[in-house]
């Protein structure tokens, strides 16, 4: 059931006209320089126009004139946005000359944003004002349509060019759920974008946490291509968020919860501590998710290491010489972080991280004085609290103990790299790599093929520690980490320092089957919980060797699936059929080649040669001489590797402690869940 319109239609809009959207700067270098404005051209930029129309629904939310969007992915292709709000204005606007619909989805810096009346927005996630336009401009077709006044009135755009001016297409049924507001339809332009395949689980779940954290906001979203619609209406805002967070983990306490303004700064904050190693903090502003933190995430950080002190000291948990830091703060906590401010400043339009210096103040001031009642009120749960971060306390010095250990081990082998690593020569990290391979065979073969130059390799013996469960001194316990840490050189724990790395590319090479597959989650689990700037700054990737090598005579060539593998074998069957023919004769076409069952054999297998081709396949590295293992994984020319991303830091650390972590049950539905996506599994 839709949530019924609360707001009264005849007050929309009566203050919301043309004269409150503000005019900065024209809109042509979109189209040619799509990534400095959404990001990328690929899926997460296609993403990102759903969440430039989203924000400003959500912005007329946060205003107090909105209460449901609905959010609706079409069998067509397109996607449409749709909000209970105001509706944008329609009328002329003084310095365009042109409808205030027509200015905001064609000009860049057009907004309610700006002006900084009561009219237009206090708070906006969309402080750059570009996202309407943006997403006009990079849209095949866009259908704008007003609900205001009773009537509905059109606007369509090709390529961010208006077809026509604003026109009055119908009236407002009283049956209709949307009285007044806004929908916006778009269709991305494929000649700009790698996909035009909207994801819908990544627009559910980015939709969730905005419904999260704007309270009593329902969100209702439909995915036409199957016929399946899913709501959110959060009456608890962040308290349920953090929960649904920690719902898989053993919590110490019921989240502590802040809500206050100050100097027109409305800072909410939920904390919660767990009975895990990592932190999980995630900060907003203005509901724009920000991965890289900012002042808002610093303020909040002094102030829990500050006031967690005040109490432990006051007391007698610790004594006045032996504070903790902010690092044992943050094992196991959880937080969620939103702050809403008129004039919010971001690094790029992306909005990464927020740089306002009075949210800093704000923040520290808010949570300092919430704490510090809140611990007085419920001594339980500063108690609790207290003897977690303790026990960080205690693990951290057992810890740096073994760092420490490690680092002078370092020093005194004669500059510190382990035996079994083959450097390189160049000395630039930017020019230089590193392969973490599996198993000494493979990684023999990888040191003979390898160019020397630029190309280093560490192999590693059976499965690492696995560090999901595991501290920093037991991690450093494991002598194969040991090396993978000496191996980079930029340090380990609080003392790591991404500007020190050896390598800017970090490539994990593992065999293509379940031990391969283990070795390299063990891998990607280590170096997100311990290492988690080296994914950031883009320096860690997977390679991708071929699965097949498959030969027609002298002709041979490498497949990374079956599919792949059954065409590479008509196009050498029909080169091979051609060359019978005479000179000048027709080449036989692949899909007329009549292929032979494909059996996989042995290289060397006389019954494959019989048949006229031999398919090998690769089931570990060391079945590769060092040629084809330079040929097919190792030469930048020709190799396949895959980046590795962290899109959304909560869904990855959920997934690391499901596959990863003490609890057998959640992996067991897991297993269940997936098992039939697996496709020719090697056991």
């Amino acid at each position: 059931m839709a949530k019924k319109d609360t707001l009264d239609p005849k007050k929309k809009g009566a203050d919301y006209s043309a004269e409150n959207i503000t005019v900065l700067e024209g809109l042509d270098p979109v189209r040619k320089r799509p990534g400095m404005y959404i990001g990328s051209t690929g899926e997460t930029g296609l993403h990102h126009l759903v969440w430039e129309i989203v924000d400003n629904s959500v912005d007329e939310a946060m205003a107090g004139h909105a209460d449901l969007i609905d959010v609706v992915i079409q069998k067509d292709g397109g996607c449409s946005v749709t909000d209970n709000g105001r509706g944008i204005p329609i009328d002329v606007h003084k310095t365009t000359k042109k409808s205030a619909l027509e200015t905001v989805l064609t000009v860049l810096h057009a907004g309610g944003k700006f002006g900084g009346d009561a009219s237009g927005y206090k708070v906006s996630g969309g402080l750059h004002g570009v996202g309407a336009a943006v997403v006009n401009a990079l849209s095949t077709d866009l259908i704008a349509e007003v609900m205001r006044d009773g009537k509905i009135y059109t606007q369509a755009y090709k390529k961010g060019v208006a077809q026509g001016k604003v026109k009055e297409t119908g009236k407002v049924s009283a049956k209709d759920e949307f009285q007044n507001g806004t929908r916006i339809t778009f269709y991305p332009d494929v000649s700009i974008f790698t996909t035009v395949e909207f994801n819908f689980k990544t627009i559910l779940e980015h939709l969730r946490s905005q419904a999260y954290l704007t309270k009593g906001l329902h969100f209702r979203i439909t995915d036409e291509r199957v016929g399946l619609t899913y709501q959110y209406y959060f009456e608890g805002g962040v308290i349920s968020y953090i929960k649904q967070i920690n719902r898989k983990k053993k919590v110490k306490h019921e989240p502590i919860y802040i809500n206050k303004t100050l100097d027109e700064i409305m800072v909410e904050i939920a904390i919660q501590y767990t009975d895990e190693f990592d932190e999980v903090v995630l900060a907003y502003a203005n509901n724009e998710y920000n991965p890289e933190g900012g002042t808002h995430v610093t303020g909040f950080r002094t102030a829990l290491t500050r006031s967690i002190n005040n109490y432990a000291v006051k007391n007698s948990f610790v004594k006045e010489s032996e504070k903790l830091t902010g690092e044992d703060m943050r094992e196991g906590l959880s937080a969620i972080i939103s702050v809403k401010l008129p004039n919010p400043q971001f690094e790029g339009q992306t909005k990464a991280k927020l740089g306002n210096p009075e949210v800093r103040t704000a923040v520290e001031a808010v949570l300092g004085s919430a704490l510090e009642e809140h611990f007085e009120e419920h001594p339980a749960d500063a108690t609790k609290i207290i003897e977690k971060v303790i026990l960080a306390a205690k693990a951290r010095l057992a810890a740096r103990a073994a760092r420490d250990s490690v680092l002078r081990k370092g020093v005194l082998e004669g500059l510190a790299l382990p035996g079994k690593l083959a450097d390189c020569s160049e000395s630039d990290p930017a020019k230089s790599e590193i392969y973490i391979v599996e198993g000494d065979s493979a990684g023999g073969s990888a040191k003979q093929g390898r160019d020397r130059r630029f190309q280093a390799i560490l192999p590693l013996r059976g499965k690492i520690l696995n560090v999901e469960r595991a501290r920093l001194d037991r991690m450093l316990g494991s002598e194969q980490i040991k090396n993978l840490v000496i191996a980079m050189g930029a340090g380990v724990g609080d003392q790591f320092d991404v500007e020190k790395l050896r390598y800017h590319r970090i490539i994990i090479m593992t065999d293509a089957d379940v031990d391969g597959a283990h070795i390299r989650t063990l891998l990607l689990t280590l170096f997100y919980r311990y290492f988690p700037d080296v994914i950031r700054r883009g320096y860690l990737y997977i390679a991708q060797p071929p699965l097949f090598r498959v030969q027609v005579g002298k002709e041979h060539q490498y497949a990374f699936s079956e599919d792949e593998r059954d065409e590479i074998l008509k196009d050498l069957l029909s080169e091979k059929e051609a060359k019978k023919n005479v000179k000048g004769a027709k080449k036989v076409k692949a899909e007329e080649v009549e292929v032979p069952e494909v059996e996989v054999l042995d290289e060397e297998d006389n019954a494959t040669k019989a048949k006229g081709y031999s398919i090998q396949r690769y089931k570990g590295l060391g079945e590769m001489n060092p040629g084809q293992l330079w040929e097919t994984t190792m030469d930048p020319e020709n190799r396949v590797m895959l980046q590795v991303h962290i899109e959304d830091a909560e869904k990855a650390s959920e997934i690391f402690e499901t596959l990863m972590g003490d609890e057998v049950a959640p992996r067991k539905r897991f297993i269940q869940t997936h098992a039939k996506s697996v496709k020719n599994l090697d056991i």
